[in-house]
Order: C-alpha cells, then structure tokens, then sequence
C-alpha cells in the first residue's frame, strides 16, 4: 500500500515537472517570439500550465505529509 502511494506520488511530481517545462517554454515564446494575439494565447496557456504543475505538487506533497501515522 505505502510503495503504491510512493508511486502515485511520484507519478504526480513528474507530471508537474513536465508541465512546468511545457510552461515555460510557451512562456519564453509568448513573450519573445510571437506576435499579436498567438502571444497571448500561448501567455495564458503558459499561465494556467504552471498553475496546474503548482496544483498537482501541492496534492502530492498534501498527501505525503497528512497520510495517517499508522502507514508511515
């Protein structure tokens, strides 16, 4: 049970890394690159990527720390 929430937990963080990666890059083109409205299109799609990538961190780490004592 312990090595199944490990698992999930690091399946988590890895999908928050890769959002956070996917983020940024659209951020640095959105703000270098593109003109006009695909700027701001891939500015907002920057913004709620590393929103989700803090969102899914936040329940992996939420579920690590509040786990009951009888399971660690």
């Amino acid at each position: 049970m312990t090595q199944e929430r490990a698992a999930v937990r690091r399946r988590r963080m890895l999908a928050a890394g890769i959002l956070a990666v996917l983020g940024l890059a659209l951020l640095g083109l959105g703000l270098t690159v593109a003109d006009g409205v695909l700027a701001g299109v891939e500015v907002v799609l920057a913004i709620v990527l590393l929103l989700a990538s803090y969102a899914l961190q936040y329940v992996a780490r939420r579920a690590t720390l509040y786990r009951h004592d009888d399971e660690r």
